[in-house]
């Protein structure tokens, strides 16, 4: 993986404000966010204070104008903790990325199956609950219906690639969340299109009344069989 002269310039930045307390600096590919286009990386050092949070603050500007995101900063004894609260997280950054400076933190690494399975509940289940409860808010408005889910569709595309990763699927180039959806679709016996046609939804492409009320009896049926099927899955 390729390290920018931008990401090198952020290490030094990290070394400047942390000095010897910097353990590992890492660039990863973060999966496919159109809001949100920037280089990640992420920093783990030792014993992060206020003051280093202040001098970090003074230089985000220029990590952003120069296309990078804010660095994920871990402080060394809670990183190896993380794993088990963040899996999916930490599994897309220990499959592609690349250590700029000091030890690789994922040596000797890997997620639990088990934590993995675990996390993609807890998004689904809330994905469920959530959606029963902006149905019914809707007040059986076609317009609020078709709001609600394009407003849904931007936590429908990360558990989508939850599930995937979980089943050890991705799309071809690892961005594809309607692939990712068609793929969990196959695997949960839902209809064709009830979670992919839900993806695809953005802003920008608006919903009318008699689509929503068309799309969402068959994404409700498909959320409630994405639970189930997790609920009983097993590595």
């Amino acid at each position: 993986m390729h390290i920018s002269d931008a990401v090198r310039a952020l290490d030094r930045d990290l070394h400047e404000v942390f000095g010897e307390r910097v353990r590992s600096v890492v660039v990863y590919r973060a999966a496919h966010d159109a809001a949100r286009p920037l280089t990640p990386t992420l920093a783990v050092v030792d014993r992060p204070t206020a003051d280093d949070l202040r001098a970090l603050a003074s230089r985000v500007a220029g990590w952003h104008d120069a296309g990078l995101a804010t660095p994920l900063l871990l402080a060394s004894h809670e990183f190896g903790r993380s794993l088990d609260s963040f899996p999916f997280e930490f599994g897309a950054i220990l499959a592609d990325h690349a250590v700029v400076s000091g030890a690789n933190p994922f040596d000797g690494l890997r997620v639990d199956p088990a934590d993995l399975r675990h996390a993609a509940e807890v998004q689904a289940r809330s994905h469920l609950i959530h959606l029963r409860e902006g149905y019914i808010e809707t007040a059986g408005r076609g317009d609020a219906l078709a709001d609600l889910i394009t407003r849904s569709a931007s936590a429908l595309a990360p558990l989508v690639a939850s599930v995937a990763r979980l089943l050890g699927e991705t799309a071809p180039d690892g961005t594809d969340s309607a692939a990712a959806a068609q793929h969990v679709e196959r695997k949960i016996g839902a209809p064709s299109g009830s979670l992919a046609d839900i993806v695809r939804r953005s802003p920008h492409s608006p919903l009318s009344s008699d689509q929503a009320r068309r799309l969402f009896p068959g994404y409700l049926d498909a959320i409630n069989r994405l639970v189930t099927f997790i609920d009983q899955w097993h590595a």
